[in-house]
């Protein structure tokens, strides 16, 4: 799968960005070194100017790239949900068992992610923990409805749609499809923050996954 992500370029909305960091070397180093940070020390503690310092750049260099660290936050996360996507898409193109397609969706969104090596100046194992983390910070705001209008959450919402054909594939009765397919997608981000940081409120565990858990779930509720 990796040989033929490296030859797909993934889009983000053009309203999230003053210029597109994709197009530059400081760009990319932006995209990079940002990820990094805001793992090491958190988005609340993160700054454009601390990020300057790191890359060896003028703070006013990266706000020609981003006007707010809340739109470079927005920009990791459609990256990341339109890469999720990607995978999705291909890791379930062939699969014909309705209930198979749909295992196999619910393994992409849950699982945990490692580092993939055709996106060099992104660690998408690194960036997973920061949507883990950070994912509702982009939701929860006051500005959710006009971003919304704006297209922001379309890639997030894809995601979400495509499991929720899925599930009425399995089970065209199933009254629930987009509650529990929206359910699967942000409530893996928060089975995994419960496993690493409140482990005595999930049954998930070094043993079992939120991917065991959302399979278990589905097989269940769409008999």
């Amino acid at each position: 799968m990796n040989s033929i992500l490296s030859n797909i370029i993934i889009t983000v909305n053009d309203k999230l960005y003053v210029k597109n960091p994709e197009t530059s070397p400081l760009g990319k180093k932006i995209i990079e070194h940002s990820i990094l940070m805001i793992d090491q020390i958190g988005f609340e503690s993160f700054t454009f100017k601390k990020l300057g310092e790191c890359i060896g750049s003028n703070e006013s260099s990266i706000y020609r790239y981003f006007e707010s660290k809340h739109k470079l936050m927005l920009y990791l996360s459609s990256w990341y949900w339109g890469w999720i996507e990607y995978r999705l898409v291909f890791a379930t193109n062939n699969l014909s068992i309705p209930l198979e397609k749909l295992k196999k969706a619910i393994t992409i969104v849950t699982e945990k992610i490692e580092d993939d090596s055709s996106t060099a100046h992104i660690n998408e194992g690194i960036l997973n923990r920061i949507i883990i983390s950070e994912f509702t910070k982009t939701i929860l705001t006051k500005e959710v409805d006009e971003e919304n209008k704006e297209g922001v959450f379309l890639v997030y919402k894809s995601v979400i749609n495509r499991i929720t054909d899925m599930i009425v594939a399995v089970n065209p009765d199933y009254k629930f499809a987009k509650s529990l397919a929206s359910s699967i997608v942000e409530g893996a981000l928060h089975q995994h923050f419960l496993k690493n940081h409140l482990k005595t409120i999930t049954n998930c565990n070094e043993t079992i996954s939120p991917t065991d858990f959302y399979i278990d779930l589905v097989q269940r509720i769409t008999k």
